[in-house]
């Protein structure tokens, strides 16, 4: 699996975090779960961690499935 890449984020003067992941939002947090998020993602592999919070886990297979029969109508 490939490692996750693309991920960026930013901290408002309100307390919030916006997760962005190519340049389109990808989630937000506030309060205790932007603090924790502050905490985990400066403690580990940054990309790893947001690629966790906002539950955008690559699989490697969606290019596969897109072309399969059963999904294609």
């Amino acid at each position: 699996m490939p490692r996750p890449h693309g991920f960026t984020y930013t901290e408002r003067a309100d307390g919030s975090v916006t997760i962005t992941h190519s340049g389109r939002a990808a989630g937000v947090l506030r309060g205790a779960r932007a603090e924790r998020f502050l905490a985990e993602v400066t403690a580990g592999d940054a990309q790893s961690v947001m690629a966790r919070w906002t539950g955008n886990y690559r699989r490697g297979n969606e290019r596969q499935a897109r072309s399969h029969p059963r999904n294609q109508r």
